[in-house]
């Protein structure tokens, strides 16, 4: 299996410095900053990016787990809340929410309950952050 990568750079002090985000693949390349982190700022930061890798791999594996199962999934949407808060004298993210609205034909509302959940546990990023409360909403779309 290939190992990914990315890269971070960081110029200056935390409030009024400036970083720049890189993906190895080259898809992403974009700056980053104490505003865009931690305030309404442009730009991306950590946790919009860890959202994007859980939403993608979440929504990868159900409808690996769906097909596994004899369905065959025509959409699956997922978005990902991150929540960074101020704990103690520092922040750290306190849980992640994934909101995933979903179009399998054929399938009853407790199967799809059921493979969410697998997915939820067996994807390898939900693996990565098992210190983190992840929740799950679903929807089954008609």
């Amino acid at each position: 299996m290939p190992v990914r990568t990315a890269q971070a750079v960081w110029q200056g002090k935390l409030r009024d410095g400036q970083g720049r985000l890189m993906l190895g693949s080259g898809a992403y390349d974009g700056p980053y900053s104490f505003a865009s982190r931690f305030e309404q700022g442009s730009g991306t930061n950590p946790e919009e990016l860890i959202g994007a890798a859980h939403a993608g791999c979440f929504s990868m594996a159900l409808a690996f787990m769906l097909e596994q199962a004899g369905y065959m999934p025509e959409r699956v949407h997922t978005a990902a809340k991150v929540f960074l808060e101020r704990v103690g004298e520092g922040f750290k993210i306190t849980a992640i929410t994934l909101e995933t609205e979903a179009r399998i034909p054929g399938i009853d509302e407790k199967t799809f309950l059921d493979k969410a959940e697998a997915a939820k546990n067996g994807c390898p990023v939900s693996q990565a952050l098992a210190g983190v409360e992840i929740n799950l909403q679903v929807k089954l779309a008609q």
